[in-house]
């Protein structure tokens, strides 16, 4: 499949069609800007308010469309929540459900074989090869998205952030923490 993609962008360049440049651009927006900022927007309303926290883990689609995020791919959300004793990861093994519209383009890996059999053969495993390593008495449950649901991990939220607000909250959540491989860390100290 990857080689039929650059087969055909590689003809659609060669041909003037489409400039590899504006093809870059909107990859990157998709990759690191639309789609992962509309989800950590969420995650940093959720932890900013309570009642928008309730209503998101009660009905994720609605509490998602009222900030205005929803469309194709995102019609019917479950968020599931990350606890000190309960860690989230979501998969997709039949295909590659992935909710674009909080989370923009999937990974690679996401959609490779591999981390799609061992999230739930091993998740144990999978997590240690991302630099997750949970202790013992830590849960974990892997969500496997279809085509009718698909699942958004609110991670926890990281010790130290009390005082930030909502963009300085935002901006320390990223993609993978909301797919599950990663957590959120703290704001690096300034010098």
């Amino acid at each position: 499949m990857t080689l039929r993609v650059k087969a055909l962008e590689s003809l659609l360049v060669e041909k003037g069609i489409v400039d590899p440049a504006a093809l870059d651009a909107i990859i990157d927006t998709y990759e690191h800007k639309v789609g992962p900022r509309n989800g950590a927007h969420v995650v940093a309303r959720a932890w900013s308010d309570p009642s928008y926290k309730m209503r998101l883990l009660q009905d994720a689609t609605a509490a998602i469309a009222e900030l205005g995020y929803g469309g194709r791919q995102g019609e019917h959300m479950i968020v599931v929540e990350n606890t000190p004793k309960v860690h989230n990861l979501v998969v997709c093994t039949l295909c590659s459900c992935y909710p674009w519209p909080v989370l923009g383009l999937p990974p690679v890996w996401y959609k490779s074989a591999p981390y799609r059999s061992r999230a739930v053969i091993d998740p144990k495993g999978v997590l240690a090869e991302f630099g997750v390593v949970l202790p013992d008495d830590v849960e974990i449950r892997v969500w496997d998205s279809t085509a009718e649901i698909r699942y958004l991990v609110l991670p926890e939220r990281p010790a130290g952030t009390e005082a930030l607000g909502e963009d300085a909250l935002a901006e320390l959540v990223t993609r993978d923490s909301m797919i599950g491989v990663a957590c959120v860390s703290p704001p690096k100290a300034r010098p």
